[in-house]
């Protein structure tokens, strides 16, 4: 069974929270709110809070400026992964990814399988990597942020997390770089 590693210290990371979503502001963005308390509480550094309107340009715009900025390691956003016509955070995230992380949004739908049953099919929950940022798109409900960091992103950040996690392969996301 996974576990922390005590012995090791504890490496904090640097994230940027973007809220995707043509109705949520500053004042009521719960999802982001949370997720931004779990990061915090947990260690991390939020480095960067966006809200984005649902607009695939935008949405593009905005995960390209982080990935460029050498002070972010990891996105998160929340919002537009669902099926409607205006959800489109996966295409923009796979128009920025070198990479494709599947297993992050196979586990998600698992997780979110025990709660919501075959509703979490409409969910498009993405990860994935580019110029040595890593990307993940959670939905934009309080619940599916609160699924992603706790169940899934809490441990895969921190450096201790035995047998294995994503922090320690940070160093080596742009080996086909050189």
């Amino acid at each position: 069974m996974p576990k922390l590693d005590e012995t090791r210290p504890f490496l904090p990371v640097n994230i940027a929270i973007v809220t995707v979503s043509d109705s949520r502001t500053a004042a009521d963005d719960r999802s982001g709110d949370i997720l931004e308390k779990m990061i915090l509480e947990d260690g991390h550094k939020v480095c960067a809070r966006s809200i984005v309107k649902d607009d695939l340009d935008r949405i593009i715009a905005t995960f390209t400026s982080h990935v460029n900025d050498p002070d972010i390691d990891v996105v998160i956003s929340t919002g537009g992964t669902g099926v409607t016509g205006r959800d489109t955070t996966p295409e923009a995230l796979k128009a920025v990814m070198e990479k494709e992380i599947e297993g992050f949004g196979e586990l998600f739908r698992w997780i979110s399988f025990a709660k919501i049953g075959t509703s979490t099919m409409q969910s498009r929950a993405i990860g994935g990597v580019a110029k040595g940022t890593y990307l993940f798109a959670l939905p934009g409900s309080p619940s599916a942020c609160k699924d992603g960091w706790g169940e899934i992103l809490r441990s895969q950040l921190d450096n201790r997390h035995r047998p294995c996690n994503l922090v320690e392969l940070m160093p080596r996301l742009q080996e086909h770089l050189s």
